[in-house]
């Protein structure tokens, strides 16, 4: 069992900033998430795409925001639940929560934060009739451990930043990259398009356009498969398809929590964003109140608040002052500590 202060449900940017503002209120947090690393759609769908709205920072892209703030919350240990989904939810009878995941991990907190962004992000799979017999079988929707692939041969379907940046990637992992898309043009970062380009001219990547992946082969698991392009098919051998086609937003299971919906996102209070079941919080995109913004700087706003009001359920009675951290520094769980460096005073002699 994995006990914290406040579990998080979601490890997008919103999930990983609460992590700082709970971390300067000395609340330990752990995130669960059910893409294999944390920042959400940030790391997922466009890590390489800018984003300008992040107030004191002209532009970041989504990826180094990512990277930022894991950096920025490390200081006070959050530990995290990668690849799975958040399932049940029980309340004890002390008011605290034991939410159990779709793999069977149980985490005890007295505060839950939901921060799941859209929901739960499940990919999107091409209409290939035999797919889902192959799904561990040689079938990829994520890519946790590239070594899965070493001196494999690896067919990617898609056209984005994923699928482009993991050829390029396993170009130098695998046997064979072939890369499939059904447009001449990609949709992903010009750098990582032109990447692909050169890799094809030098022979380590095979990229086949326009074209789909429409059928797959193998006994016991994948063996090859059928790609068609313009009228022909072509049989490929391929230990490993990996089809990169984003991610489709669900609330799933949490919707089942008895948590007020609203039109797939969950109603709080604008007081302090806890839902109409106490201890439970949602934070980020995944929450709806009236004049609601699904910005990032917004949920970064809710997260603080949350947090301030989290710490009134977990210490009772307990009156927090607010300390700005320019005048009182940050001291880390690991042991550090960050400051300002203080003004040396002279005697005039």
């Amino acid at each position: 069992m994995i006990k914290t202060d406040i579990l998080i449900i979601g490890a997008g940017p919103t999930g990983l900033f609460t992590v700082f503002e709970a971390g300067l209120l000395k609340l330990k947090c752990h995130l669960i998430d059910a893409l294999p690393q944390p920042g959400g759609q940030c790391s997922e769908l466009y890590p390489k795409k800018p984003i300008y709205d992040i107030p004191g920072v002209p532009d970041i892209l989504a990826g180094d925001l990512t990277n930022n703030l894991l950096e920025q919350g490390k200081q006070f240990q959050p530990g995290f639940t990668l690849g799975e989904r958040a399932e049940t939810i029980e309340r004890q009878e002390d008011g605290s929560f034991i939410v159990t995941t779709n793999k069977g991990t149980r985490h005890h907190a007295p505060i839950v934060a939901i921060a799941g962004g859209l929901g739960s992000f499940e990919p999107r799979k091409p209409l290939i009739d035999n797919i889902a017999y192959y799904e561990d079988l040689g079938v990829d929707y994520f890519i946790k451990d590239p070594e899965i692939y070493r001196n494999k041969k690896v067919v990617i379907s898609g056209g984005g930043d994923s699928a482009l940046d993991w050829s390029i990637f396993l170009a130098d992992i695998a046997s064979e990259v072939t890369l499939v898309h059904r447009r001449t043009e990609f949709r992903g970062a010009l750098d990582s398009v032109e990447k692909v380009q050169e890799l094809k001219l030098l022979g380590k990547i095979n990229l086949i356009t326009p074209a789909e992946v429409t059928a797959l082969h193998g006994n016991k698991r994948l063996e090859g498969l059928t790609i068609e392009q313009e009228g022909e098919r072509i049989l490929l051998e391929a230990d490993h398809f990996i089809p990169l086609f984003g991610l489709s937003p669900k609330l799933g299971p949490i919707g089942d929590w008895g948590l007020e919906i609203e039109k797939n996102a969950i109603k709080v209070d604008t007081f302090d964003y806890q839902t109409n079941i106490p201890g439970i919080y949602a934070i980020g995109d995944v929450n709806t109140y009236p004049g609601k913004l699904k910005l990032i700087l917004c949920g970064f706003h809710e997260a603080t608040l949350m947090c301030q009001s989290a710490y009134q359920i977990i210490n009772p009675g307990k009156k927090y002052v607010l300390k700005y951290t320019t005048v009182s520094g940050i001291d880390g769980f690991d042991g550090t500590r960050k400051e300002a460096p203080k003004a040396v005073v002279q005697a005039i002699l």
